[in-house]
């Protein structure tokens, strides 16, 4: 048996501060099209598709920074990308800056069906960086000044034929995030990413060492739930403001099947067989035979670190 579901990874080049939204959509479109003529049945675009990565932007007032969010989706600047989804019978996923109507702000990303249904939306839970201007970082990552914290957990969908999940960029990086989909049977997850190439508090850190812990991430997370993970990147020189790629698809082995080089504006597509993930939930990770989680209570009970007397 088989169940393919045929998905494109499409990284986006940098998008500059001042290019407009209906702008970016226009390459999404673009995208969309190319990957549709290689078979694509579903596409997913990185996290915060339709903006430059704005945290990176220091407002001391936080309402100036609404500008970046969106307060409803889908809404006239993006709607060409649903109406294109929807005549070639594709679905998504992308990622935006969320505004609801009671005012909360949210890193959020969505699943859209062939149909043109929004079947799935997550908030991003493990929010990186810091809140207040930091003189002392090479440059600023204000994430915590700008979003919420996730308030959806980790949701799976059953979906495009399969059971479907979503994170965004640093949630990649904590087991917790996978697991809790995997409990759940998730077969596909897929996330978008913005990541500086060099770690603003680790000037020693940079590309190639970055790389190895997204790869190491994602596949780490792959195999230990026996799920495909697709993972796409915003890449390239955003004002000054350098973005590293490593679009890639994970297969449920932890093994990279495809992935895109370079940091412009480009796809992957890979048939990915979701009954693949079968082998490993039903043997060395049948969760219900071989989980102790009598043995698990301090990653629920608790947050930081307590040593031993």
């Amino acid at each position: 048996m088989s169940r393919i579901l045929t998905v494109a990874a499409a990284q986006l080049g940098p998008i500059q501060k001042a290019e407009t939204r209906r702008e970016v959509v226009a390459r999404m479109v673009a995208l969309m099209d190319e990957a549709k003529a290689k078979g694509a049945d579903f596409i997913v675009y990185p996290e915060l598709a339709l903006t430059t990565f704005f945290p990176r932007w220091y407002h001391e007032d936080r309402a100036e920074a609404d500008a970046w969010f969106e307060a409803s989706m889908p809404n006239p600047e993006v709607q060409p990308l649903f109406d294109r989804a929807l005549a070639h019978g594709m679905g998504m996923s992308f990622g935006y800056a969320e505004l609801t109507p009671d005012g909360q702000h949210f890193n959020s990303s969505i699943i859209v069906d062939k149909s043109g249904a929004i079947v799935g939306k997550y908030r991003k839970i493990h929010l990186p960086g810091h809140v207040e201007y930091d003189p002392d970082r090479t440059h600023q990552h204000l994430e915590k000044r700008y979003f919420e914290p996730g308030d959806l957990g980790f949701p799976v969908w059953r979906t495009m034929g399969g059971l479907l999940g979503m994170c965004i960029c640093n949630d990649r990086r904590w087991p917790e995030t996978y697991r809790v989909m995997g409990l759940q049977g998730v077969e596909m997850v897929v996330l978008g990413f913005n990541t500086p190439s060099v770690n603003s508090q680790k000037g020693g850190e940079g590309l190639a060492q970055r790389l190895f812990h997204h790869r190491l991430s994602v596949q780490a997370g792959a195999y230990q739930n026996s799920c495909w993970v697709v993972a796409v990147a915003k890449a390239g020189d955003e004002d000054g403001h350098h973005l590293m790629g490593g679009t890639l698809i994970v297969n449920p082995d932890g093994e990279i099947v495809a992935e895109l080089e370079g940091e412009a504006d480009g796809i992957i597509v890979v048939p990915c067989d979701l009954d693949d993930t079968r082998f490993g939930k039903e043997t060395i990770f049948d969760f219900k035979r071989h989980r102790r989680i009598e043995h698990y209570g301090k990653i629920t009970a608790q947050v930081g670190v307590v040593e031993p007397e």
